[in-house]
């Protein structure tokens, strides 16, 4: 039973390649995607493996991995003291006509964070509207052009300003980016440039609108690309924006035991605004996300 819970959000600050596995379309290495809502999702088992691996660099004590996320496989003696869960979608970048891109997000991105926070115990108070389709709403005005359209990508959407929503915007740029010096221009962009599309506008975005990259596999006796050696691998774009739960209990080991408020604070230590590196592709530059821990004190 996890006695300590609290929220992590993880904004990539690179392309990030949390991979499926198999191919389904035309994309050769597709990202993880939730089943139900197609949105790019980051498994909990891959982030608490990224985790793990990079704990000692982080800082944190070595002596502690196997308390804290359990014995090597294989050696199962004992359960580890902390769990993530899957990390979930609460806004995506969208090109924009004005302003560079947006910072997208939906009714029901923010009602599941804000499920999630309050499950945790963290206060969140967002006032989340209804937005109907090819409509949007919007705090920053200075993203409107001829009136009262937003333009992102080739699509043309009604907006209307909505006071209420920089309030929520304000807030979840708090909780979601480290208040430090070198995220301060992006936590102040998704402040003012938060936009609210419908469930079925930002879904297109959020399966459309990733990045798909050409590789080219190549020969080493050669030196030229292999015959049939094209592949495509998509990434989540960087200034995305995922949350998820972590969980903490008493550790198992029977020797030097923490109970569950110790793991929860040796891990939020660790992690709480630290660059991780999740997924493949990290010779490459790849997989590059900040996390902010909100609650499990």
């Amino acid at each position: 039973m996890f006695e300590k819970q609290a929220a992590v959000f993880l904004y990539a600050v690179s392309p990030v390649h949390m991979g499926a596995g198999t191919a389904t379309g035309l994309i050769d290495n597709p990202i993880q995607r939730e089943r139900h809502t197609n949105h790019p999702s980051f498994a909990g088992s891959g982030i608490k493996g990224a985790v793990r691996h990079s704990f000692e660099s982080l800082g944190g004590d070595p002596m502690l991995i196997e308390h804290l996320f359990g014995p090597e496989s294989g050696n199962a003696l004992h359960a580890g003291a902390v769990s993530f869960g899957d990390a979930q979608l609460v806004a995506f970048p969208v090109r924009s006509l004005r302003g560079g891109y947006v910072y997208a997000t939906c009714p029901q991105a923010l009602a599941r964070a804000q499920r999630l926070l309050r499950m945790t115990g963290n206060r969140c108070d967002w006032t989340i509207p209804e937005v109907e389709e090819l409509h949007c709403r919007l705090a920053n005005g200075k993203l409107l052009s001829n009136g009262n359209k937003l333009h992102l990508e080739a699509f043309e959407y009604d907006a209307a300003t909505d006071d209420s929503l920089a309030a929520t915007a304000k807030s979840l740029a708090e909780l979601a980016i480290p208040d430090l010096s070198e995220y301060a221009f992006f936590r102040d962009k998704l402040a003012s440039d938060l936009v609210i599309l419908s469930d079925t506008d930002f879904a297109y975005f959020a399966e459309n609108a990733t990045l798909v990259e050409p590789h080219v596999r190549i020969n080493p006796e050669t030196g030229t690309a292999d015959s049939g050696g094209l592949f495509y691998t998509e990434n989540l774009p960087p200034e995305s924006l995922l949350i998820a739960p972590l969980m903490a209990s008493r550790t198992r080991s029977g020797k030097d035991d923490l109970d569950a408020a110790e793991a929860m604070l040796k891990i939020r230590n660790v992690i709480d605004n630290r660059l991780l590196q999740i997924g493949g592709d990290a010779t490459t530059g790849r997989g590059l996300v900040v996390a902010q821990v909100q609650g499990g004190m």
